[in-house]
């Protein structure tokens, strides 16, 4: 028998095209990641019992808010007659204050300034009225008397207007003349120059922006509900408003 006879033939390997390796390798990375992805799901879904409040977290919040409404009250009783005598017909109202131990009251105080945000700021007109009103929500805010610069700088940096449910960026006077014609403000300009002086649109002009969305002040507050005249954030910080306001436009 010659040499080799009995040696079995190779056996002949399936060839499989490239295109289906790919295809194999693409649909397990997808498995992986899919799986990854329903046990992520999952995780969020169970309940966080870390989070969960508990009886005496409720009571804390609940006597934490009634504290607040005992406070606002004797705020109101302690108003100096000095404090509401405003050294300007301007005003800038900033919202520095979250709403972990705000009592109800408050916040509607706060919304009907139309304060609902953190670092959100309007224009007001100071009267004695208002001032009281900010007495009420002090710890909350600060605010003080913006110059002309400060100003101009809000209105061309931060300025937004609503046209129907559109919030759009104030920066084409046609749509100020198309909403503010009637008044003889047909430019940005004639916006600052109504605000600046608290022209007799100042209303209608200021109802027409929307409030100001603010940058978080980096070290120039800190979190600290006293009197600024005491070492705090909240309440009149008249003139140096502008201080603030520069970094924080």
């Amino acid at each position: 028998m010659p040499a080799g006879e009995d040696e079995a033939p190779p056996v002949a390997l399936n060839y499989v095209p490239e295109v289906v390796l790919k295809k194999r390798k693409h649909n397990e990375d997808w498995a992986i990641k899919r799986k990854l992805q329903l046990q992520e799901r999952a995780k969020r879904r169970k309940p966080d019992k870390s989070f969960i409040k508990k009886p005496e977290q409720f009571i804390r919040e609940y006597r934490d808010k009634e504290l607040d409404l005992v406070r606002m009250k004797s705020r109101v009783k302690r108003i100096r007659k000095a404090s509401l005598t405003p050294q300007s017909k301007l005003l800038f109202v900033i919202r520095i204050g979250g709403k972990n131990d705000m009592h109800p009251k408050t916040r509607k105080i706060l919304y009907s300034l139309r304060l609902r945000k953190v670092f959100s700021g309007v224009f007001v007109k100071a009267n004695k009225a208002i001032m009281e009103t900010l007495q009420k929500v002090e710890p909350y805010i600060t605010y003080g008397y913006p110059n002309g610069k400060s100003v101009k700088d809000l209105i061309y940096k931060k300025g937004v207007v609503k046209i129907g449910t559109q919030r759009l960026p104030l920066t084409d006077n046609n749509i100020v003349e198309q909403e503010l014609g009637q008044h003889d403000i047909i430019c940005i300009e004639d916006i600052v120059n109504e605000i600046a002086t608290v022209g007799p649109h100042f209303k209608a002009v200021t109802n027409f922006l929307c409030p100001f969305i603010l940058n978080n002040p980096e070290k120039a507050l800190h979190g600290k509900k006293r009197r600024f005249e005491d070492g705090g954030d909240s309440g009149n910080r008249e003139d140096l408003i502008n201080e603030l306001l520069g970094k924080m436009n």
